[in-house]
């Protein structure tokens, strides 16, 4: 059984997080991933990359041919 909870929680002192949920299987190993700053934050970072790799200039003058060559290059090395 897979299950992904999300929660927003609040650091405390000593950097400690707490998290409660009485539907969490107890004794099952879980993976944690912790994002600080909000989804905004994040949005905003992404689109500043995604306009900085714009401005590269292969990047504004590649074609769709060249695209095709590149998807084949690379599934024919994942074989």
């Amino acid at each position: 059984m897979k299950t992904e909870l999300r929660r927003s929680v609040t650091i405390k002192p000593g950097g400690l997080i707490e998290l409660r949920d009485p539907e969490l299987p107890e004794g099952e190993t879980a993976e944690v991933v912790v994002r600080v700053g909000s989804a905004a934050d994040r949005v905003r970072e992404a689109r500043e990359l995604f306009a900085a790799t714009q401005t590269v200039p292969t990047a504004q003058t590649i074609t769709e041919d060249e695209i095709a060559a590149e998807i084949r290059a690379w599934r024919s090395s994942r074989r």
